[in-house]
């Protein structure tokens, strides 16, 4: 089996091969940091942190950046409306951001390079193009000349002549051309501003990822991702600056997720129609979010509801409720290989372009069968086949410690019982079965079932835990 990637750059799945066998370099531009990560985010952070996993599962070496944009005309706004500084901006939404990527259960990329701590590595890259003949100055602006690029567009398969000022390409009348966009801004008032060969000034959103990804993982590189939004005009102005400027190919495999809609319009904070992640997972576990997203596959486009939040839920629940009894009629059992069925199942789905709904479809048959085997007290090779459900839901990241314990505090937070008033009644029904009087404890089941709460009678007493 040989994995597999859908490249954006040539439009068709190709073999992934590494530039150094059994390395991978990956880049992914990240989040501005002005404001609340949202759910359109999260797509694109557990799309690559899935991506990130199998790679690190299917033994690859893997050096992950991504980035953050810390300076940017949002930010420069949101400081001022503030009265308060770019930095303090940057650095209080930095913090939200990963407190929300910890609550996600993402893994930590290896790097997480700022944009401002760059600022040397731009103005070189900068000074290269203009030496060239790629860029020009206009009263402390350099701009990048995209007539000097003939490839230019063949990320997005477009012409230049066919192409139109992109959303984030600024109009100005002092350009050559309307795709001309800034490599270095000359500063204004109110403004982080740096020292440059231009006079003072600040760089321009796009030299930035072409600055760091270069610096950090050399070029080319193996993989460059990111939402499709980015595909142009981002990642088209990355290649024309970085190939421009150096000669050679940015990146070998271009990924990029599909869009997340709400009522078939895109996830954004322009059109205001978004949720934060803070906001979702004060309602529902991060795994259900996981698997929401997982369930479609990366490149297609979503439609977000909450009702397929709720569905997502009920299956993970299923998913770990299995994984749980798993452990407890193996508890203490010796560690055993992976049923290699079963992972090369996986592997077979994964090497498919990531195809993670394939691998979910995997994982529900497996879990039904398990509990079929539970049931019948089977235990010929179970120990394998539990080994290996275990790792395929570890490296799509569905085990997250304090599941039940989480969703447990989000149904008291609703304040329909307190714990001792659960207890009391669970009192009252323990009551009733030494009574054998089957009718109320069936009752007094069926009240807390109407309420949330599922009670398992076990050797050790009667449990209750959230439906």
């Amino acid at each position: 089996m040989a994995l597999k990637i859908f490249n954006t750059l040539h439009n068709e799945k190709e073999e992934f091969i590494p530039l150094t066998p059994g390395k991978v370099r990956m880049y992914v531009c990240g989040v501005t940091a002005y404001d609340s990560a949202h759910l359109g985010h999260c797509r694109f952070l557990l799309t690559f942190d899935v991506i990130y996993r199998y790679l690190l599962y299917s033994g690859f070496d893997v050096i992950y950046a991504r980035n953050f944009t810390d300076v940017d005309d949002k930010i420069i706004k949101r400081a001022n409306d503030e009265r308060t500084t770019c930095a303090a901006i940057t650095d209080r939404y930095i913090a939200e951001f990963q407190r929300d990527s910890e609550a996600l259960g993402l893994l930590r990329p290896t790097l997480e390079p700022r944009a401002t701590e760059h600022i040397g590595e731009i103005i070189g890259i900068t000074t290269d193009l203009e030496a060239r003949g790629l860029a020009y100055r206009v009263d402390g602006d350099v701009f990048y000349s995209v007539a000097g690029f003939p490839s230019y567009g063949k990320l997005a398969r477009k012409k230049i002549d066919e192409l139109e000022a992109g959303a984030r390409v600024e109009v100005d009348e002092r350009k050559r051309s309307p795709l001309d966009f800034a490599l270095w801004k000359s500063s204004k008032p109110g403004e982080p501003t740096w020292e440059s060969p231009w006079g003072p000034g600040r760089p321009g959103w796009h030299i930035e990822c072409s600055a760091m990804s270069t610096k950090y993982l050399d070029q080319p590189f193996d993989i460059h991702g990111g939402g499709r939004d980015l595909i142009f005009p981002h990642h088209e102005n990355e290649i024309a600056q970085s190939e421009g400027a150096y000669g050679k190919a940015l990146a070998r495999y271009w990924i990029h997720n599909g869009f997340l809609n709400i009522n078939q319009e895109k996830m954004s904070k322009s059109l205001g129609n978004f949720f934060t992640i803070r906001e979702i997972l004060s309602d529902f576990d991060a795994a259900a979010l996981r698997h929401y997203f997982l369930a479609s596959h990366y490149r297609s486009p979503m439609d977000f509801s909450k009702e397929g939040l709720e569905e997502a839920s009920k299956a993970v629940d299923r998913i770990l409720e299995t994984a749980e009894r798993a452990a407890q009629l193996l508890k203490g059992a010796a560690p055993v290989a992976p049923d290699d069925e079963l992972m090369n199942s996986f592997r077979r789905e994964m090497d498919d372009d990531f195809n993670t709904p394939r691998a979910l479809a995997l994982i529900f048959d497996e879990a039904r069968a398990l509990n079929r085997l539970f049931d019948s007290n089977k235990q010929k090779g179970l120990e394998k086949r539990v080994t290996a459900f275990r790792a395929i839901c570890d490296t799509l990241g569905l085990f997250q410690e304090g599941y039940f314990e989480r969703k447990k505090a989000r149904w008291l937070k609703k304040g329909i019982l307190t714990p001792s008033e659960i207890e009391a009644i669970i009192s009252q029904r323990n009551l009733a079965r030494q009574r054998k009087n089957w009718v109320e404890a069936d009752r007094i089941r069926e009240e807390l079932r109407s309420k949330g709460i599922v009670i398992e009678d076990t050797p050790a007493g009667t449990v209750w835990k959230v439906k």
